[in-house]
């Protein structure tokens, strides 16, 4: 039942009652003229609602969007409408390509202004619509609580993304005795029967299965019915593209990254596949390498595709069977299924596994500073439940190579590519789990994207420490260039300045390295000065510019790409 305020409340004190009751612990925000009455109705929610107070609107989306990450409740994020709102457009557009529940409410010209190009007015219906699950304007202070009800359901259901609220200022403004809802319900699809059993029957015909997991939602409860699913079927696993989290890389069914950057003897395992289960991934684009991995429509392989919401699946891939499930209803169904195969594959796991644990080797690099060295490391250093959060860049491939990610909360990583991530990524994973290690990697383009919210870890004493690979380029795009148009670099380069410098600045510690055999001891009074100041502690990481990737250098890509165009005929 829903019981009646006995007052009339404005239209900021009852979204906020609405947040409170929906489970919502923490906001994350730019304050805005336009939203003032929810600013206010904080003051009736001290210490049940933290508001955190970014830097830039991009920020504080990106915040809110690893917060649904890292929890699978929605993360909430207030803008301001116009300029605040395209700021935080690539969290949504982050949270929508990630699967990632999250909300975006953004403050809005009055109704009495409306359709006068006012003052920041912009039409968030028609701005928002390809990018997010739904998008509304909420005209009737009467009908908060309707909205938000729905926006929490429709954030979190089938697969999960980001919903848009415009907040009109005189629905803010307005007052109404309206019922408070209850909060939302958690749906969670399991299969049924017919789906168990004919998955049973597809994994013990196969001789050379392989399990792809990914996606969100992973708990790790759900984690570990997978993982024993897993060895009494014998499947090697493979996670998708930067979804590392999603499998304890230290299992010894773990078969390693799968997608852009994989190595070549996973990428001949799927290949030779003659069945992969995907649970919970899209297989997208990354993931299967252009969608030639498992190729779209009709793959070589057999698909058994797991998957929340029954709109994905067929969409891409003809599967030979789909099921609509969430991975913690598909890993709650399997964790009783018992496989029936007589042909064992034992042999096949344990070789996946023992050829993910020899990539974690490092491979050579150029210069004095080896990045796969430090990588190892870093891994070594860093205790199991630790957070590494990452932007888009080439640096990013040396973490999801070496280090051996442990389960939910250990990684935050984009699947959209969006650059300036990391950082604020970072701020909100030590929110969430104060006592645990985080640590960001960031390029220095990367990082220069958001580094202003530098001043939300000084502000709220968060020890995080930051890896920052100054290359003085945007490396990424450098490899690209040198396969297309070798020798012919221009309008890549940039000058840095001293990182070391800036994060002092915001009261942090910062160390520049220039040789492997510095790093570990630079990295250890990093870790243990932000742990002891909870205060930011920053390396930056001077590295020859040549090596690129993990066992790639530009000089390499630059000599491939010249050899062939020079056997390529001529036109």
């Amino acid at each position: 039942m829903t019981a009646v305020s006995p007052l009339a409340r404005n239209g900021g004190q009852i979204l906020m009652q609405q947040l409170r009751i929906h489970g919502t612990r923490r906001i994350f925000m730019i304050p805005g003229e336009s939203y003032l009455p929810c600013i206010d109705a904080l003051n009736e929610h001290r210490g049940a609602i933290e508001p955190i107070v970014c830097r830039q609107e991009s920020g504080a989306a990106y915040m809110a969007e690893a917060y649904g990450k890292l929890t699978g409740e929605p993360g909430v994020c207030f803008v301001t409408r116009g300029p605040g709102a395209t700021n935080a457009s690539i969290g949504v557009h982050t949270a929508f390509q990630d699967s990632t529940p999250m909300i975006l409410f953004v403050g809005q010209v009055g109704n009495d202004f409306y359709e006068r190009e006012a003052f920041q007015e912009i039409d968030y219906r028609r701005m928002f619509g390809q990018m997010a699950k739904w998008v509304a304007q909420i005209d009737r202070t009467d009908r908060i609580p309707e909205f938000v009800a729905r926006a929490y359901a429709t954030a979190t259901s089938g697969r999960p993304g980001p919903v848009v609220l415009a907040l009109p200022e005189d629905t803010l403004w307005g007052t109404a005795s309206v019922p408070d809802l209850p909060p939302y319900p958690r749906i969670v699809a399991h299969p049924g029967e017919p789906d168990l059993d004919r998955l049973r029957q597809l994994l013990d015909a196969a001789e050379r299965p392989v399990m792809v997991v990914g996606g969100s939602g992973w708990t790790g409860e759900a984690i570990g019915q997978i993982a024993a699913f897993a060895e009494r079927f014998e499947l090697p696993v493979g996670t998708a593209w930067r979804r590392l989290e999603c499998f304890d890389q230290r299992h010894a069914n773990a078969a390693g990254q799968v997608g852009w950057g994989m190595t070549d003897a996973l990428r001949a395992r799927i290949q030779s596949a003659d069945l992969i289960l995907a649970v919970g991934t899209r297989l997208g684009e990354a993931t299967t390498e252009g969608y030639q991995l498992v190729q779209s429509p009709q793959p070589r392989q057999r698909l058994i595709h797991v998957y929340p919401d029954a709109q994905e699946l067929g969409r891409v891939y003809a599967p030979t069977q789909a099921i609509v499930a969430s991975v913690t209803g598909f890993a709650q169904a399997v964790a009783r299924l018992q496989p029936g195969h007589a042909k064992p594959r034992g042999d096949a796991v344990r070789q996946a596994h023992a050829e993910y644990l020899d990539a974690l080797a490092p491979l050579p690099a150029p210069g004095p500073l080896s990045l796969d060295t430090i990588a190892v490391q870093a891994n070594q250093r860093l205790p199991a439940d630790a957070c590494v959060t990452v932007g888009a860049g080439n640096y990013a491939l040396y973490p999801h190579r070496y280090r051996q990610f442990a389960g939910p909360g250990t990684s935050l990583a984009p699947t959209v590519g969006a650059m300036g991530y990391g950082l604020p990524a970072a701020v909100s994973a030590k929110l969430e789990h104060p006592g645990k290690t985080v640590v960001c990697y960031a390029g220095d383009g990367c990082f220069q994207m958001n580094l202003q919210e530098l001043g939300v870890a000084q502000q709220y004493r968060l020890g995080i420490v930051v890896l920052v690979f100054n290359n003085g380029m945007w490396g990424t795009i450098r490899a690209h260039q040198e396969r297309e148009f070798p020798g012919r670099p221009i309008a890549l380069g940039f000058e840095n300045p001293d990182f070391t410098q800036i994060v002092r600045g915001y009261g942090g510690y910062g160390e520049a390295v220039e040789r492997t055999e510095d790093f570990a001891a630079a990295f250890d009074r990093a870790l243990a000065y932000a742990d002891r100041e909870q205060r930011p502690a920053l390396l930056e990481i001077r590295y020859d510019a040549d090596g690129i990737a993990p066992g790639q250098t530009l000089t390499s890509i630059r000599t491939a790409a010249l050899a062939r165009h020079a056997a390529a005929p001529s036109h």
